[in-house]
C-alpha cells in the first residue's frame, strides 16, 4: 500500500480529537528540529545515596549453565534475533545497522525517520530488537551468578556502544516511545543487578563520568516518553508500555525535580489502562494472546518494583490481573499448549529465563500462584521458573512449597465481555477435550491493530495435543502478503466467502469495516454441550450474508457436530477451512478425512462442495502455513472444503475425536 493510501485510510479512523492532537504531535516534531523542546542538557542528577532493592537479595535461577552460555554466546557477538539464531553481530554490533538486511539506517532526527519504509531502514523489528536490550540483563545476571568481571565489562561495553552509536535524539532508536520504555526497564534490571549506585563499574573518575552518561540518557528517555505517549486510536499495549518505563525509571532513578510528576503521571496511567485496556473478566481488549501475556508482564514487574519502593497500585489493579491470568489459565491446555489467537511478535519485556523450552504463559501463572495463592495457577505453571525464582526470590520458592496441591481442573468456561467460549471436558488430565471458540470482537479501538479476521473459528485439542489451530503471525511491517494471509479469515478454522475477509484490512496494523460477533448460545454442561454465534461481515456484499455457526459436543460419544448455516438470497463462493497442527498427519478415505496425532487421532466428514482438498505449504494460493515464532513459518495441512451455495444453505461437518488411541489400530467410521 503507498504511503498515501495508508494516510487516508488513517485518517478514516481518526475522530476529530485525534486529528488535533496529531497536528500538535507534528508541529512538536518540527520544533525538535530547531532544538525546542528538546532534554539535550538533562539537569544535574542528584543520586539518592540508598534506595530499595526489587530483586530479592541473592535471588539466582536454576539453570545457572544455561545462564552462562547465553552470557559467553552474547561476548562472542553471537546473537538471536527473531528467526536469525546465533547470528554474527559482533560484540558490540552495529546498533544502526538491520541484521536481518544489512539495511544502514539513518542518523537524522529520529522522529523525523520513516521507520515504516522497509527502503530506509530495512525490517524494523529486527533493528530494535537488539536495542531493547534484554542481552544487557543476561551479562548482568551472569555477572551477579558467576562474579566473573568479564560479564560486568561487557555490559559496559555494550552500554557505551549504544551511547556513541545512537546520539539523543538521532535515529530509529528516537522513534518509537515503546521502545525507548522498554529499553529502560531492562536498564532498570541491569543497573540493580550490577550492583545498582554502588556498583564497581562507576568507580574512579572513569566510572563516574560513565554513570552521568548513563544517567542523562535516563532523563533523555524519560522526558521523550512523556512528549510522545500513544494517544487516541494508538492507546493500546504500547501506551501501557511507555507507562511502565516512565513508572520504573521514576522509582529507580529518583534523581531529578521531574521524577516524582513521572511517578504520579505514569502510576495513574497505568492503573486507568489496566482497566480500560482489558476486560473484567480477564481478556485483553486487543484480541491477541501474546499481547494479553505482554500487558500481564508489565503490570506484574510494575507491581513488584512498585511494592519495593512503597508505592502500591489500587486493588483493582491486582484483582484485573488475577482475571488475566483465569482467561490464561483456561486456555492453556493439557499439554502447554496456548492458541495463537491474534497477534504475536515474541517479545519479551525483560529476559530473565534462559532454560530449554521456557515459557512465557506458565511462567505468568508460576508467577500469578505466588502473588495470589492460587493452587491452581501451580498447577497449570507445572513448575517454578527461572524468571519467578530471579523476581520471587527464596521466598518465592518457600510460598509456592507451602501451596496446597490443586483438585481436578475446573477453568472458566466462559468470557462473555471478552468473547470467549470453552467446550470440552476431562480438563487437565491425560484424555482431556479442549475446544476454544471465538465470538470476539475483531481487537481493540478504531485500528483494531492485532486482530485477526477470525470470528467464530475455534481450536481444538485432544489429551493436550494440539489438533485444530490458529496458525500464528509471522509478518509484521514487511512481507506485506504473508502479513495479510496469516491475519485473513482463510488462515483461520472459519467459513470465507466470496474470497474475502469477514473485515477489511487497511494497513499492517489497521482495519477499515470491521465484523461484528454475537453469542446465541452457550451451554458447557451436560452431556449436549453447545456453542452458537453470528457475525456481519459478509453483510457488505451486494446479497448480504450472515453466518451462523453452531458446534454441539457429544460428551458420552466424543463427537462435535459443527453446522455452518449462510443466510443470503443468491449464490456465493464458500469455502470452509480446518488448520492442522504441524504434527499431525492427514489420510482421506472414502470421503472421510483421518487426522493422525501422535497419540489421538481426529476424524471429519462433510458433504459440502467437491470434498476435501489438502493445501500444504503452498505458495498460489497461499495456504497450509504455521508460525510459531516471529518471521518464522512451517508447513502445515490446512483441509478445504469448498462450493457454491444458492440461497440459505447449512454445511455440516462431523468430527470424531479419538483421544489417546492408537492411530493404527482406530477403525475409521462410515
Amino acid at each position: 500500500m503507498s504511503t498515501l493510501g495508508w494516510k487516508i485510510n488513517r485518517l478514516k479512523l481518526m475522530s476529530v480529537g485525534e486529528i488535533v492532537w496529531r497536528v500538535e504531535q507534528m508541529a512538536r516534531k518540527k520544533a525538535s528540529k530547531f532544538g525546542l523542546g528538546l532534554a539535550a542538557r538533562p539537569p544535574l542528577p542528584a543520586l539518592p545515596g540508598s534506595l530499595p532493592r526489587f530483586l530479592p537479595a541473592g535471588a539466582q535461577g536454576g539453570d545457572a549453565a544455561a545462564l552462562l552460555a547465553a552470557a559467553d554466546a552474547i561476548l562472542a557477538g553471537r546473537w538471536n534475533v527473531f528467526a536469525m539464531r546465533g547470528v554474527a553481530l559482533g560484540f558490540p554490533p552495529q546498533w544502526n545497522r538491520d541484521p536481518k538486511t544489512g539495511t544502514q539506517a539513518p542518523m537524522g532526527l529520529g522522529k523525523a525517520i520513516d521507520y515504516r519504509s522497509e527502503r530506509v531502514v530495512g525490517d524494523i523489528k529486527y533493528l530494535w530488537e537488539p536495542s531493547r536490550h534484554l542481552e544487557l540483563v543476561t551479562l548482568a545476571q551472569a555477572w551477579r551468578s558467576s562474579g566473573e568481571q568479564r560479564y560486568a565489562d561487557g555490559a559496559r561495553a555494550l552500554l557505551q556502544s549504544w551511547f556513541d552509536q545512537c546520539p539523543y535524539p538521532q535515529g530509529v532508536h528516537w522513534t518509537s516511545s515503546l521502545e525507548l520504555a522498554v529499553r529502560l526497564l531492562n536498564w532498570a534490571f541491569a543497573w540493580e543487578l550490577l550492583g545498582g549506585a554502588a556498583s564497581p563499574l562507576f568507580a574512579g573518575a572513569d566510572g563516574q563520568r560513565f554513570q552521568r552518561q548513563w544517567l542523562d540518557s535516563i532523563y533523555q528517555h524519560c522526558h521523550f516518553i512523556q512528549g510522545y505517549f500513544s494517544r487516541h486510536s494508538s492507546a493500546n499495549n504500547h501506551l501501557f508500555g511507555e507507562y511502565m518505563g516512565l513508572f520504573v525509571a521514576s522509582l529507580v532513578w529518583p534523581c531529578w525535580p521531574d521524577s516524582a510528576r513521572w511517578q504520579a503521571l505514569s502510576k495513574r496511567g497505568l492503573e486507568v489502562e489496566a482497566l480500560k485496556q482489558n476486560t473484567a473478566d480477564g481478556v485483553n481488549k486487543e484480541q491477541a494472546v501474546y499481547y494479553q501475556h505482554e500487558v500481564m508482564d508489565m503490570m506484574l514487574l510494575c507491581h513488584l518494583v512498585g511494592q519495593a519502593h512503597g508505592v502500591a497500585f489500587a486493588p483493582a489493579y491486582l484483582q484485573r490481573l488475577e482475571k488475566l491470568a483465569d482467561f490464561l489459565a483456561a486456555l492453556l491446555d493439557a499439554g502447554g499448549h496456548m492458541p495463537m489467537t491474534g497477534d504475536a511478535d515474541d517479545a519479551q519485556m525483560v529476559r530473565l529465563a534462559h532454560e530449554a523450552g521456557w515459557s512465557p504463559y506458565r511462567s505468568l501463572l508460576a508467577s500469578c500462584a505466588l502473588l495470589f495463592g492460587r493452587a491452581d495457577f501451580k498447577r497449570k505453571a507445572g513448575a517454578l521458573d527461572d524468571k519467578t525464582r530471579w523476581l520471587f526470590g527464596d521466598a518465592g520458592q518457600q510460598r509456592w512449597d507451602s501451596l496446597a496441591p490443586a483438585g481436578a481442573e475446573q477453568p472458566v468456561m466462559a468470557f462473555p465481555e471478552g468473547g470467549y467460549y470453552l467446550l470440552g471436558q476431562r480438563f487437565g488430565g491425560a484424555d482431556e477435550v479442549r475446544l476454544v471458540a471465538d465470538c470476539a470482537p475483531l481487537g481493540y479501538l478504531s485500528i483494531a491493530a492485532h486482530g485477526h479476521a477470525d470470528a467464530l473459528a475455534f481450536t481444538l485439542s485432544l489429551g493436550g495435543e494440539e489438533f485444530l489451530i490458529d496458525p500464528g503471525t509471522y509478518a509484521y511491517h514487511t512481507q506485506k502478503s504473508w502479513r495479510d494471509y496469516f491475519r485473513s479469515t482463510a488462515a483461520h478454522n472459519t467459513v470465507c466467502v466470496d474470497h474475502r475477509d469477514q473485515s477489511e484490512i487497511g494497513g499492517n496494523f489497521m482495519w477499515l469495516r470491521k465484523a461484528n460477533a454475537r453469542l446465541l448460545a452457550h451451554q458447557p454442561d451436560g452431556a449436549l454441550q453447545r456453542f452458537e454465534g453470528e457475525h456481519d461481515g459478509y453483510q457488505c456484499l451486494a446479497d448480504p450474508v450472515t453466518h451462523r455457526r453452531v458446534v454441539e459436543f457429544d460428551t458420552n460419544r466424543n463427537t462435535l457436530v459443527v453446522k455452518d448455516i449462510l443466510q443470503c438470497r443468491g449464490s456465493h463462493h464458500v469455502a470452509l477451512h480446518w488448520q492442522l497442527a504441524e504434527g499431525c498427519r492427514t489420510e482421506l478415505n472414502d470421503g472421510v478425512v483421518r487426522v493422525l496425532g501422535r497419540r489421538s487421532e481426529l476424524q471429519l466428514r462433510c458433504g459440502f462442495g467437491g470434498g476435501a482438498e489438502v493445501l500444504r505449504g503452498s505458495d498460489t494460493p497461499i495456504g497450509g502455513w504455521i508460525s510459531r515464532r516471529f518471521d518464522e513459518k512451517t508447513a502445515i495441512d490446512t483441509l478445504r472444503w469448498q462450493g457454491t451455495v444458492d440461497g440459505t444453505t447449512e454445511i455440516v461437518t462431523e468430527l470424531r475425536l479419538l483421544v489417546n488411541a492408537t492411530p493404527d489400530a482406530v477403525q475409521v467410521v462410515n
